[in-house]
């Protein structure tokens, strides 16, 4: 973790910013939370504890800056919250995919279903690909055996 944090404090130099104590407490908190795809306002209440003197415009303006210099991506799966996910080193040209379960709003990532696809649209086309994003929606298993998800969800099928 400290590798990251000593990477992205470089990159942010080499773009003529600084890593200020806000911005290292956003920071070291997407890095703690990197498998929890975190909306603004969960990045805001969890640096509070961090940097209680931190205002949640700044943790704004510290997400998008991030976006910016593509240390972080900025997502969102379609229910209205935009979320965000730090790059990941050992692939920085893709995103990972997603699965997001329409009951409870839990995030899984996966990241090594359409590799093939990738690579057979790269050379099928002559296609020079820079960029995936890909989410399955549906319910996730710990959903899938509640009564109330399964009437709602699988005994009328027209909701889907």
């Amino acid at each position: 973790m400290e590798d990251k944090l000593t990477r992205i404090k470089q990159l942010l130099s080499s773009q003529r910013f600084k890593l200020t104590p806000q911005r290292q407490a956003t920071v070291q908190v997407l890095l703690e939370h990197q498998e929890d795809h975190l909306s603004a306002e969960d990045v805001y209440l969890l640096v509070k504890d961090k940097a209680p003197e931190i205002g949640l415009a700044t943790v704004y303006r510290t997400l998008e800056l991030l976006t910016e210099l593509e240390i972080v991506h900025k997502m969102n799966f379609g229910d209205g919250v935009t979320r965000y996910d730090l790059r990941r080193d050992e692939d920085a040209s893709h995103i990972h995919h997603h699965l997001v379960c329409m009951n409870c709003g839990a995030v899984q990532e996966i990241d090594y279903l359409l590799q093939d696809v990738e690579k057979i649209v790269e050379e099928t086309f002559d296609f020079s690909i820079m960029d995936v994003r890909l989410t399955f929606q549906g319910i996730c298993s710990k959903c899938k055996t509640d009564p109330v998800v399964q009437e709602k969800y699988f005994k009328h099928p027209h909701h889907l």
